[in-house]
């Protein structure tokens, strides 16, 4: 039995994570092309034909651009929003293998229980809680403020994968319009390296063993800063015990387990 994940890349280019399944392998999100996909799979010795399913959080590009051709290659099934499918429909990309999730409503995927819940963020995003036994991996990013909800489902989870989107300083000075920065930085776009700090000392606990920031902005954060100040964090609260990455846009993270026996 295993249990664990592998992010493939994350950031505004794109973004695609494995989900090791005790009965599979499950792609969470496809925002890379299917042939980068599969280059990204290769790299880390991850079957492409060992995908058994595909699993989105919303619609925008950087989450699902390769979703369709990846899908249709492999013949396998797409979960999804119905938000995201009529964002597909829209587009006239046929998705034909469609199984329609929505947020509260956990259900039975790989041999695990998979709970779905909304984040604020500017479009119908869900975050995301998988289960097997007693172990909980939580996926949320691509959101813009922290509520009870989210601060729920991510306390007590083993692993947890968190955005941590940019450094207001950077932010401020970067080249991007400013109608640009008032959605990355209102309550319905993403998250600060502070904010996202802050989440973290509120859900960590004893159960807590991995920590993953990602979604950084390559134009408005710094990686070095983050590791600086979340390992600066995890002292503080004497919490060296936590095995914590940083995922990047231009390749994968070293696959990590929950569970593997």
């Amino acid at each position: 039995m295993s249990f664990g994940f592998t992010i493939l890349g994350s950031g505004s280019a794109g973004n695609a994570a494995v989900i090791h399944a005790p009965e599979g392998d499950l792609l969470l999100d496809a925002g890379f092309s299917a042939k980068e996909l599969c280059r990204r799979l290769k790299i880390r010795g991850i079957d492409p034909a060992g995908i058994r399913a595909v699993l989105l959080t919303h619609e925008h590009d950087d989450h699902v651009s390769g979703c369709r051709v990846f899908a249709e290659q492999l013949d396998i099934p797409v979960y999804l929003s119905a938000s995201v499918s009529r964002y597909f429909d829209l587009k006239k990309e046929k998705i034909g293998k469609r199984h329609l999730i929505s947020p509260g409503f956990a259900f039975e995927l790989l041999g695990m229980r998979i709970e779905p819940f909304m984040v604020p963020h500017d479009v119908e995003t869900l975050g995301y809680v998988f289960h097997f036994d007693t172990h909980r991996l939580a996926f949320a990013t691509d959101f813009g403020s922290v509520n009870m909800l989210v601060l729920q489902k991510l306390r007590g989870c083993q692993a947890l994968v968190i955005e941590s989107n940019y450094e207001p300083e950077l932010l401020r000075n970067s080249a991007r319009p400013l109608h640009l920065k008032r959605r990355i930085l209102g309550k319905q776009g993403h998250l600060s390296n502070e904010v996202a700090l802050e989440l973290m000392e509120e859900v960590l606990t004893g159960e807590t063993r991995i920590l993953v920031f990602a979604h950084l902005s390559r134009e408005c954060n710094d990686a070095e800063l983050l590791e600086q100040k979340t390992k600066e964090r995890l002292a503080k609260l004497k919490r060296n015990d936590i095995l914590f990455r940083i995922a990047c846009q231009s390749e994968s993270l070293e696959t990590i387990m929950i569970l593997n026996q």
